[in-house]
């Protein structure tokens, strides 16, 4: 994948960076395979807002991915890979022998006719969903499980890898792309390889339009406000705050740790933050 730069022909062009969509294959999804994405600008069920700085956008709809792949020992053809709107990763869509077909998460480096399987018979090769005694120490993976059978939900982004570090006794060592140590158990899955479009982190959106077109709107300073919107708010002239960075609900910020205790610390081995 490669990312293409525009000429400085207006202020939001000049640092402005887009992909090239060289390895997409097919324009529209199958419909089978999606559904319609609501926007809810970031409210809860109760209509109040949870997650400030979202809305509008442009239309979308959602690919349902299949993130178990528990069709063991059924090769799969990979016949297109798409984009998704919703997700930095690109789709690889597959034909099972059977007429069905299903979404996943495009590995790098596969292409249109190549055969994925999955199960512990399967082979070391990128794209194929192995449990993670049978993948050698050493080898990047991505789309790992936390819990056997509960699908992938590590390193699913694009670019994303995590690292086999070690096995010791039920549990196998892996590196997120974080930096994190954490266990995983034996039996839970993981693909081979690296996810695709790697050059995704490279992109510049360039203008603030674009940034409303992906539904985040503008982020307001707290000292630019006035002091019942914002502890930050007020004073005589410009200031800097005035005390430390905190939430317009007074809760510290900028490095304040918020993570409760949780069962699965004991998982933790190195924190991706020492």
């Amino acid at each position: 994948m490669a990312v293409r730069k525009y000429k400085p022909t207006s202020p939001g062009r000049r640092f402005m960076s887009v992909s090239e969509f060289e390895e997409i294959t097919k324009s529209k999804p199958e419909k089978k395979l999606t559904k319609a994405k609501r926007k809810k600008g970031g409210r809860n069920n109760k209509g109040r807002i949870t997650m400030r700085r979202r809305g509008g956008g442009h239309r979308q709809r959602i690919r349902i991915v299949d993130f178990r792949r528990q069709r063991d020992g059924v090769p799969a053809k990979v016949v297109a890979i798409e984009y998704d709107p919703i997700r930095s990763a690109r789709l690889a869509l597959l034909h099972f022998p059977d007429g069905r077909k299903a979404y996943i998460i495009a590995p790098d480096k596969v292409e249109v006719g190549n055969i994925l399987v999955c199960g512990s018979g399967a082979k070391i090769e990128t794209g194929n969903v192995i449990p993670l005694r049978d993948i050698p120490v050493g080898l990047m993976v991505h789309c790992v499980e936390m819990r056997p059978g509960k699908g992938a939900q590590v390193a699913r982004a694009a670019g994303a890898g995590a690292q086999i570090l070690a096995k010791e006794g039920k549990y196998a060592h892996i590196r997120l792309p974080s930096g994190e140590v954490r266990l995983f158990h034996l039996d839970c899955r993981a693909t081979v390889g690296e996810v695709g479009n790697k050059d995704h982190n490279n992109i510049t959106l360039g203008k603030a339009g674009r940034k409303r077109w992906l539904g985040r709107r503008s982020k307001v300073r707290g000292v630019a406000m006035n002091p019942n919107d914002h502890p930050h708010g007020g004073g005589e002239g410009k200031t800097s705050g005035g005390r430390h960075p905190c939430t317009p609900w007074g809760k510290p910020t900028k490095g304040y740790k918020t993570r409760r205790k949780k069962p699965s610390d004991k998982l933790i081995v190195r924190r991706r933050r020492q």
